[in-house]
């Protein structure tokens, strides 16, 4: 799944050239490309499949020389991700009824792809007797911003353990976190799930039976020249839904694998920071030319072609893109989705949403 903005990696990410196909880490290899990559381990390229807007057609081709045309999915509007799971879900099932699916944001650090593709190995046999399959990350801290998933506690717990959920729960207050945390039984909801086509696409008959009759009820125009036709009438016509409320909420053949892999959603410059390696003075910095006097505790990221002088400052994201210049401190990186649309209608320029 390809077709977000990215709002909160502003000002790098713009709708034009969102996160997923950004560099963030400085290693030569956009998001999309590192999961590319780390799909290779449990698939072969030819059955990868991006789904992402019509604006990103030739920036997926660009970065991702391996995929033919046919491989790029197409969404005509952003609906959210039950929409375009149940696209791409009738899509592969049209090719291969049997296919199992392995359904992945293009946008999450994955660092231990050994780690990963024996988790998704453990899935996909979960997949196989019906179930769907949810990979859960072991919370490191009492996070907000993660959605939780809440299964049956057990005094040995392996990675790779497949087991019952028994309920997803919402992104939590504070306290409540530091309950789910001390509890051991609470794993974060990566949103990536494994499931075969056929499982997926009756979940969807039984608790959105809208969606499923505009994308799979008739699976004659897809894989044939009327395909984009009829996704586009699709996606013109559906509800804007997440898979979580769509499908997870209601059913109760999920199982959660216990991941043992180093995760991150990237949702925020801060969560990109700890992947980072640090300078004496906690610094984290990409750019080849940038000079730091008296600087502590910053996460800066410029072109390699830009020099930068950076004095005295503590505590601040600094990053410059193309046009543009970002100096925020961290404790006001949650108001900037706030500050950057100000700042793009002052601006004239398309709103990130």
């Amino acid at each position: 799944m390809a077709g977000g903005i990215g709002s909160r990696f502003w000002p790098m990410s713009t709708p034009e050239r969102p996160k997923q196909f950004l560099d963030v880490l400085g290693t030569g290899r956009s998001l999309i490309q590192m999961t590319f990559d780390r799909l290779l381990h449990v698939s072969s390229a030819k059955n990868i499949y991006i789904v992402t807007n019509k604006m990103y057609r030739d920036l997926v081709l660009e970065q991702l020389p391996e995929l033919t045309p046919d491989q790029i999915l197409l969404e005509p509007e952003r609906k959210n991700t039950a929409p375009c799971i149940a696209y791409a879900a009738a899509k592969i099932h049209a090719l291969n009824p049997n296919a199992n699916l392995i359904i992945s944001p293009s946008d999450h650090l994955i660092k231990s792809v050994e780690n990963f593709a024996s988790t998704i190995q453990a899935a996909i046999g979960s997949a196989k007797d019906g179930r769907i399959a949810t990979i859960g990350i072991q919370p490191t801290r009492p996070d907000t911003g993660y959605g939780y998933i809440e299964f049956e506690k057990s005094a040995t717990l392996s990675p790779n353990d497949v087991v019952t959920v028994n309920q997803f729960r919402e992104k939590p207050d504070l306290e409540t976190a530091k309950t789910f945390v001390r509890a051991g039984n609470f794993y974060w909801n990566s949103g990536i799930f494994v499931w075969k086509s056929q499982t997926i696409l009756d979940s969807l008959k039984a608790f959105q039976p809208a969606l499923f009759e505009l994308f799979c009820a008739d699976l004659s125009a897809y894989n044939t020249p009327d395909e984009q036709a009829k996704v586009d009438h699709s996606f013109h016509t559906c509800e804007d839904i997440s898979i979580d409320f769509a499908v997870m909420e209601y059913a109760t053949n999920i199982d959660v694998v216990l991941s043992n892999f180093d995760w991150s959603d990237l949702g925020t410059w801060g969560s990109l920071e700890t992947h980072l390696s640090k300078d004496e003075n906690n610094n984290a910095v990409i750019g080849e030319r940038a000079f730091l006097f008296n600087v502590k505790n910053c996460l800066v990221n410029v072109p390699d072609d830009k020099t930068v002088v950076i004095d005295g400052l503590e505590d601040y994201i600094i990053i410059q893109s193309d046009d543009k210049l970002m100096i925020l401190h961290k404790d006001n990186e949650q108001a900037l989705k706030a500050y950057s649309a100000e700042v793009n209608a002052a601006l004239k320029e398309p709103a990130i949403r």
